[in-house]
């Protein structure tokens, strides 16, 4: 692999221009389609299949004008003030008969005559019926039945929005994610040094994402695609983009520290060694995204592979155009500290000298940090393990779901009509459940009285505040039943009567009919278990990926078996601090978390997708630089130390900038969006400075020499991809004469230029 991409790289470097040229006429081809040709994304996590599903695709098919989007209007007298004061009685009627007229409106429902007005007389509420389902309700038509409330509000009413129609856009680009980048800039400028050096990785990801993000907004004209999916593809494009022209950039000024390197040849051995590690570890984490279609859920697949293709492009962008602008700065990018006046005699001795020692201070502390850690392998091993496992005990109590208008920010007009619901009604009229039945196969005669006893038989169970009368099509073969629990919808009980309530189902089977228990909150509540039912797979594959994987990187076992035992407990850590801060509700005011709730669903199998892939980046980076030094020492101790002195700066900036970057977007205002970012980026910092820093390195010291063995049937078998680029062609080194000479071993090398020079 590394002689292959040591040729790339010289061509990249050769034909500069064109490939500049490729990359941003493919950023604006694929922009101007993302811009011009894009389809709508939606908000809804369906899931063909499950119950819920059904009784959606029934509804749509048999009682469609049942089926449309719901926009939950509730109004509120001021504190000393009623609803049927005639003033603000008045006030409501006229704006309901305006929402009527909303394009789009079928039917307007009237507090007053169906009693959804509170016993304080303070709060009531409305639906607004649309024709479309809730995710193709235009925003028109939404801030029309906004307008038409106007009147409601002069006399000094207030009106909130809920419902299903009514879910907030999810929005990224504001000053949380923007203060990220600048943070990932900052590390990059104190990792490399330089400010020019610093702004490429950054200029290179961002090419990578707007290609990435406006092909995704393209795609979605054709498949149907959530809002989430493009912020992930964002999210990782970007982080990762950033961290993999690191890589090579920083291994190319590395050499560039030695005066003698040629600026061409430096740039093709950073695209085949650091480069080799990159399509390495970026081949693990398109493949652990793409995994996510194993669990069966289209919008889970569709939201990996999107994010597989945005991290696709940030591998190609940086074995080809990173090379490419790296040529076009040439000797810019040349650290200074290396660069002297002296002549040309003894230039190549002291710049030996200087290279070697500013070698030494520029890994000091990756070093010193190595040699701390492996002076006491067995306790530091015990320790960081300990700890790790005491982040992860909060996962025991792990809860899945999708988040309510609970969760949405306080001052959301969602949020707002999720409280008022909630201080006139009880928390359970949030949570309304919808028992659709098919009663097709039920003689015409005794379907009313079957369903007159459903209804009898679900308002019995505990935990059901109401139960609507039943309301049926226009032939009678379909019936829907709203049933309103005490609990709200990220309540265990609300679950737990979800499942009692599908327990009539039999019944209703013996006299011919179907029953679904159906609505939003049961949908999340399926969408939930089929995730959780997914999720033993998913891991068990990604388990046997990053054996596979490893273990033909390095041609070793137990270098595998403890980089996966890392991942899973880094993955455990994380899930640990998200249940500890989404679910038990600590740190809500410092992360702004309106309110505690129930992990996202699939928020565990996009976590170890996508943490599984970046663990395996610095693992392949920090272990390939061992393996490098013991190819050519067979000193496994001195591997250690040197991998985590030549490697431990960049994979520590690369690990701060994939914090910063997923950091940033702990502070979006969508709850789906704000637990992603939080779980990847303390996933990221506790894998790469906890598992990858400090555990790898105490583990590789116990393990000695044994961490390198293969069985030989195994070695025979085992393809071998050269990471470190042993196989590359031999370096060109200048002569007294001013000829190139050909040199294998770097430092021979030196000691030869170094006897030239005496």
């Amino acid at each position: 692999m590394a002689s292959r991409l040591y040729t790339w790289g010289q061509w990249a470097v050769r034909r500069r221009g064109r490939v500049m040229a490729v990359w941003l006429l493919l950023l604006a081809v694929v922009g101007g389609l993302g811009i011009t040709l894009h389809g709508k994304v939606t908000n809804e996590f369906s899931v063909p299949g499950i119950e819920s599903q059904k009784a959606q695709d029934l509804l749509e098919e048999k009682f469609p004008t049942a089926a449309g989007g719901v926009a939950r209007v509730v109004f509120a007298a001021p504190e000393d003030g009623t609803l049927t004061e005639p003033k603000a009685d008045a006030a409501v009627t006229a704006s309901l008969k305006k929402a009527a007229d909303v394009p789009g409106v079928v039917n307007v429902s009237d507090p007053a005559r169906t009693g959804t007005v509170s016993e304080s007389q303070r709060i009531g509420y409305a639906d607004v019926l649309f024709r479309q389902s809730a995710d193709s309700v235009p925003e028109t038509s939404k801030d029309a039945l906004s307008e038409a409330m106007a009147q409601a509000r002069d006399v000094g009413l207030e009106v909130e929005f809920g419902g299903s129609a009514m879910q907030p856009k999810t929005e990224v680009g504001g000053p949380a994610e923007i203060v990220g980048v600048m943070i990932a800039f900052a590390v990059l400028a104190l990792a490399l040094g330089s400010l020019i050096a610093a702004g490429l990785p950054l200029v290179t990801a961002v090419v990578g994402v707007a290609i990435g993000v406006l092909g995704v907004q393209f795609v979605s004209r054709f498949l149907e695609m959530t809002s989430t999916a493009t912020v992930l593809a964002l999210m990782i494009g970007l982080a990762v983009g950033i961290d993999y022209a690191l890589f090579i950039l920083s291994r190319h000024r590395e050499q560039l520290a030695d005066p003698d390197t040629d600026v061409e040849d430096s740039i093709a051995r950073a695209v085949a060694t650091a480069g080799s590690a990159v399509v390495f570890a970026g081949a693990t984490v398109i493949i652990a995204l793409a995994a996510l279609a194993v669990t069966g859920i289209p919008f889970l697949t569709i939201m990996g592979l999107a994010a597989a293709v945005t991290v696709l492009l940030a591998v190609l962008i940086a074995i080809t155009l990173v090379p490419a602008v790296l040529g076009l700065f040439g000797e810019r990018l040349r650290p200074r500290a290396r660069r002297t006046e002296r002549t040309k005699d003894t230039e190549s001795a002291e710049s030996t000298k200087d290279t070697q020692s500013t070698g030494r201070a520029a890994g000091s502390w990756g070093l010193a940090w190595a040699r701390v850690v492996t002076r006491k392998p067995l306790i530091v091993l015990l320790v960081g393990v300990i700890g790790m496992l005491a982040l992860a005990l909060p996962a025991r109590d792990l809860r899945l779901g999708l988040p309510s208008y609970a969760s949405q920010p306080s001052d959301s007009t969602q949020h707002k009509s999720y409280d008022l619901l909630s201080e006139g009604f009880g928390p359970g009229f949030n949570a309304t459940l919808t028992a659709v039945v098919d009663t097709s196969g039920i003689p015409a005669a005794e379907r009313t009285a079957t369903v007159t006893d459903l209804r009898t038989a679900l308002a019995r169970e505990p935990g059901v505040a109401a139960v609507a009368p039943p309301v049926t099509n226009p032939d009678s073969t379909l019936a829907v039943v709203a049933v309103v629990p005490k609990t709200g919808p990220d309540a265990q009980a609300t679950t737990d009567l979800v499942h009692r309530l599908r327990d009539n189902a039999p019944a209703m089977a013996k006299a011919g009919g179907t029953l679904y228990i159906a609505g939003a909150t049961a949908a999340a509540i399926d969408v939930a278990g089929k995730l959780s039912d997914a999720l033993p797979l998913f891991i068990a594959i990604i388990v046997i990926l990053a054996l596979i994987l490893l273990t033909v990187a390095f041609r070793s076992l137990l270098v595998p078996v403890k980089a996966a035992l890392g991942f899973l407990l880094s993955v455990a850590a994380a899930l640990g601090a998200t249940v500890w801060v989404f679910q038990n509700g600590h740190l809500n005011g410092v992360l702004d978390i309106p309110s505690a709730g129930p992990v996202t669903s699939f928020l565990p199998v996009l976590l170890i997708g996508v943490l599984f892939g970046l663990a395996m980046d610095y693992e392949v980076f920090l272990v390939s630089r061992m393996r490098e030094h013991y190819e050519h020492t067979g000193s496994a101790s001195e591997a250690i130390t040197h991998g985590v002195a030549r490697s431990g700066r960049v994979v520590s900036a690369a690990a701060l900038i994939m914090v910063a970057v997923f950091g940033g977007f702990v502070f979006n205002h969508d709850p789906i969006i704000k637990s992603i970012g939080f779980a990847l980026a303390f996933g990221v910092f506790i894998d790469a400075f906890v598992v990858r820093m400090t555990l790898v390195p105490a583990a590789m010291a116990l393990l000695g020499r044994h961490a390198w063995g293969l069985p030989d049937w195994l070695d025979r078998i085992t393809p071998d991809v050269d990471i470190e680029g042993a196989k590359l062609p031999q370096r060109a080194l200048p002569t007294q004469d001013g000829e190139d000479r050909a040199d294998g071993s770097e430092g021979e090398a030196r000691e030869e230029r170094e006897v030239a020079v005496r």
